[in-house]
């Protein structure tokens, strides 16, 4: 699909709509019958607003009316759609929903192309509003069918949207629309990375995308394999690769957008392609869904394609620890100690607890970056699901003011995009469930605040910078008919991201 600004003077902006040729106009209606600026400049022969009076559209947001060849209108067709109650700017679930309604519509139209022609958005720019019709265009199109032998041929629908903004808006409103369909790119990355089986999206595979990246955006990249890493004295992240034949890979992608004496950003990603859980084996129902256990590579992968294709004037660094978890003869067993990059023990009481062992060692790396901040990403436990569902990641860092800055960044970025997160306490109490008898730590804190205990595994590997912890695991992905990769948490970090660009 392809976006464009279409640029309206404001001071006859009814006469500039009206003269539109388009396939199809998108305008807002309300719910109290009323029509918004743009529709009643639309409305001469009283069509749009009989059909709001005799209830054919209701106004409630997401709530859509298609119209056709109106008098002394040039666009083809109007599409009304619902914004709720009338305000001087509309809520941004109702402007969500709206645009949501329009891009399901516009998908099976027979019009080449349409301009959307909507409000204003209370407490929001003109970019949230861009960024937000672009993503719901974007997921409306996305198709999951790559490996099928029939896949979807149809050829119904837009192919070309154009955003109308004032003129006096044209350049912010392009450099909008440049960010969003980058960030949309990274998304569909992010989801096809996360819907692929994991016979075909193994750690070879994301080095292999991750290699594709530094080639199409001029990153560097580094990618060690098992003797590289053994070098490293990585034994955690090691332990979890024992019983299967896939070899693993250590990723390191560098952005260097800023100047050369800045500290970068680091991103860490979870990549396990397939948890099978080791010998602490998974139940069989539903573990086809572990494939997804590499949501937090693929994020940050996504992200880096996104601020790739934007030139962002940031350094930033992808590290993806990224391995199988398979169960055989040479598997980590429960009661295995193994010894972490950092030198630190660790009794491993549940194999199937081995995102923490690839991560910790991961973080230990990131030390010889000199990082500015280290966010790592993953889908960690299914404590952190039972917390807070699959509206918000769970976000952890220690208590002081480094870190309730970066913290209040991350939170800010999440609203900023409705990627949102919840920030999770830390606290020394938590460790005591860590205790091992044998070891410095045992890998697994039992079932009471198992994501807490979780973070505070990871936050023991990250003194020595400023440091956040992203658990994705209700959010990465979605269950059941709709199953498949979300796309999250590529908005909440690119925008990070951006915001630390300034």
């Amino acid at each position: 699909m392809d976006f464009s600004i279409k640029t309206i003077d404001a001071k006859s902006a009814s006469t500039a709509h009206k003269a539109i040729k388009t396939g199809c106009i998108v305008v807002g209606v309300f719910e109290n019958k009323k029509l918004s600026s743009v529709a009643a400049g639309l409305d001469k022969s009283g069509e749009i607003a009989a059909a709001l009076k005799s209830g054919d559209i209701s106004g409630k947001p997401g709530a859509s009316l298609l119209l056709r060849k109106l008098a002394d209108v040039a666009a083809e067709r109007i599409l009304l759609v619902g914004l709720g109650e009338e305000t001087d700017a509309v809520a941004d679930k109702s402007f969500n929903l709206a645009v949501q309604a329009a891009a399901r519509t516009l998908a099976t139209l027979g019009a080449n192309d349409a301009v959307l022609a909507l409000p204003a958005v209370k407490d929001r720019d003109l970019a949230w509003s861009i960024r937000a019709a672009v993503l719901a265009f974007r997921e409306s199109i996305f198709r999951a069918d790559g490996l099928k032998s029939k896949k979807d041929t149809t050829t119904a629908g837009v192919k070309k949207v154009a955003i109308a903004v004032a003129a006096a808006d044209a350049t912010a409103a392009k450099n909008a629309l440049a960010q969003s369909e980058a960030l949309a790119n990274g998304m569909d990355l992010t989801k096809e990375l996360g819907n692929l089986p994991p016979n075909i999206c193994t750690p070879t595979h994301l080095a292999n995308t991750a290699k594709q990246i530094a080639a199409d955006y001029k990153m560097s990249v580094e990618v060690l394999d098992r003797k590289q890493i053994q070098a490293l004295k990585m034994g955690s992240f090691l332990s979890v690769t024992n019983g299967t034949v896939e070899p693993p890979k250590f990723i390191v992608l560098k952005h260097n957008g800023g100047k050369a004496k800045d500290a970068p950003v680091v991103l860490v990603g979870k990549g396990i392609t397939f948890d099978s859980g080791g010998i602490s084996l998974k139940a069989g129902a539903g573990m086809d869904e572990m494939k997804y256990d590499m949501g937090g590579a693929a994020s940050v992968i996504g992200t880096m394609r996104a601020i790739g294709e934007m030139k962002l004037k940031l350094n930033v660094v992808a590290v993806v620890p990224t391995c199988e978890n398979m169960p055989s003869g040479s598997a980590t067993r429960p009661g295995d100690i193994v010894t972490s990059m950092s030198g630190q023990t660790i009794e491993i009481l549940n194999t199937d607890a081995e995102g923490r062992l690839i991560l910790c060692d991961a973080l230990t790396y990131v030390e010889r970056l000199k990082p500015a901040a280290v966010v790592d990403v993953a889908t960690l436990t299914g404590a952190c699901v039972t917390s807070l569902g699959h509206h918000n990641s769970g976000l952890f860092t220690r208590h002081d003011e480094a870190h309730d800055k970066l913290a209040a960044e991350l939170l800010a970025a999440g609203k900023q995009t409705g990627d949102t997160a919840w920030r999770m306490p830390i606290e020394e109490a938590y460790n005591e469930q860590l205790k091992s008898n044998f070891a410095d730590m045992a890998n697994i804190g039992g079932p009471a605040g198992g994501s807490i205990t979780a973070a505070c595994f990871l936050e023991r590997f990250t003194k020595k910078y400023t440091w956040a912890h992203l658990d994705i695991a209700g959010t990465a992905w979605k269950s059941g008919a709709a199953k498949g990769s979300t796309g999250r948490p590529v908005p909440l970090l690119t925008t990070f991201l951006i915001n630390r660009a300034g």
